[in-house]
C-alpha cells in the first residue's frame, strides 16, 4: 500500500491510470443514487477505468443527474424506489458483462483496490469477492468502523440481492474470496439528510427485530431488542474499543452518530412495546 492511502479521500488524489487489463474490461460498476450530489462526483472519479457504468436513480431532485451526465460511460436508469433489494436487482439486470462491481454512491474505490482487481486471475474459480472498508468523517479515514466487509465484486449470474431489515444482503451461489485493499465510505451529505435516512432505517430494523424469533437473532440483535443498553454499548465500543477517541472530532462525531442511530431504533422499539 502506498504511504498516502489513509489520507486518500481528502487529498484529492487523481484517478489511478492503468494499462489494459482483461478483467477490468469485463466489469461493470453498478451504483444506486438518490440526491447524491455531495458524493457522486468523487465516486465516479475513481471509476474512469470502466467502459460502462450503470446508475439506477430513484428520482433525484438535486444536481446528481447533471453530474452524472459529465461522465460519458455512465448510463442512467430511472426507477421509483420500493426496496433496496429490488433496486439493486434491477440494476444487475442492466449489466451485460460477466462481472459486477456493486457500489453505494458514497463509496470511493481506492487506487490499491483497482490495482488488486486488475491483477485477479480471469480464470479463477472464485465467484465473488469481499472488500474491507475505511469509514471517513469530514474526509478523514477513521481507525476502525462498524462496517463489515461486503461482497462488492461478483459474477452476474451467481448472485442476487434480498432485503434484510433496513438494508440488503447479497446471496452468492458459489465460492467467495477476500480482497485486501479498501473501499472508502465517505458520505458528505448534510446531517439533516442523515437523520431523515436513519429514522427510516430504524423503522424497518425495528420491524425486522420484532418479527424474528429469539432463537434466530444474533447476540447483537438480542441486545438491541432489549431497547435500553445498545446506545450506550455502541458509544463505548466506538470511542474506547475501536479507539475512536484518538480520531479527535471525527471519532466523536462517528461515535455519536452510531449511538444516535441505536437510540432511534430503541425509541421505535419502545413505541411498539
Amino acid at each position: 500500500m502506498i504511504a498516502t492511502q489513509d489520507n486518500e479521500p481528502s487529498s484529492l488524489l487523481p484517478p489511478l491510470l492503468l494499462s489494459s487489463s482483461d478483467i477490468l474490461t469485463i466489469i461493470t460498476p453498478v451504483i444506486l443514487t438518490y440526491n447524491e450530489a455531495s458524493n457522486i462526483d468523487r465516486t465516479l472519479q475513481k471509476l474512469t477505468w470502466a467502459k460502462r457504468i450503470v446508475v439506477v436513480d430513484s428520482g433525484s431532485t438535486d444536481e446528481t443527474l447533471a453530474m452524472l451526465h459529465h461522465y460519458p460511460q455512465v448510463e442512467i436508469f430511472q426507477r421509483s424506489f420500493d426496496t433496496h433489494a429490488n433496486q439493486w436487482n434491477y440494476g444487475l439486470q442492466q449489466v451485460q458483462t460477466e462481472w459486477i462491481l456493486s457500489l453505494d454512491a458514497d463509496y470511493q474505490v481506492s487506487n490499491e483496490l483497482v490495482t488488486e482487481i486488475a491483477n485477479l486471475s480471469i480464470d479463477s474459480t472464485t465467484d465473488a469477492y469481499y472488500a474491507p472498508f475505511k469509514y471517513c468523517v469530514f474526509g478523514q479515514p477513521l481507525r476502525a468502523t462498524l462496517l463489515p466487509p461486503r461482497a462488492v465484486l461478483f459474477q452476474r449470474d451467481r448472485a442476487t440481492y434480498f432485503d434484510d431489515g433496513h438494508t440488503q444482503q447479497l446471496k452468492v451461489d458459489g465460492i467467495t474470496g477476500e480482497l485486501s485493499a479498501y473501499i472508502y465510505h465517505d458520505d458528505r451529505k448534510p446531517l439533516q439528510r442523515w437523520l431523515w435516512a436513519q429514522d427510516r432505517y430504524a423503522i424497518l430494523e425495528a420491524q425486522k427485530l420484532l418479527a424474528t424469533p429469539d432463537g434466530k437473532l444474533s447476540l447483537v440483535d438480542r441486545v438491541r431488542r432489549q431497547k435500553i443498553m445498545a446506545p450506550f454499548i455502541i458509544l463505548f465500543y466506538c470511542l474506547i474499543l475501536h479507539r475512536g477517541i484518538l480520531d479527535g472530532r471525527a471519532g466523536w462525531y462517528y461515535a455519536f452518530q452510531r449511538a444516535l442511530a441505536e437510540l432511534l431504533l430503541s425509541l421505535h422499539l419502545l413505541k411498539k412495546w
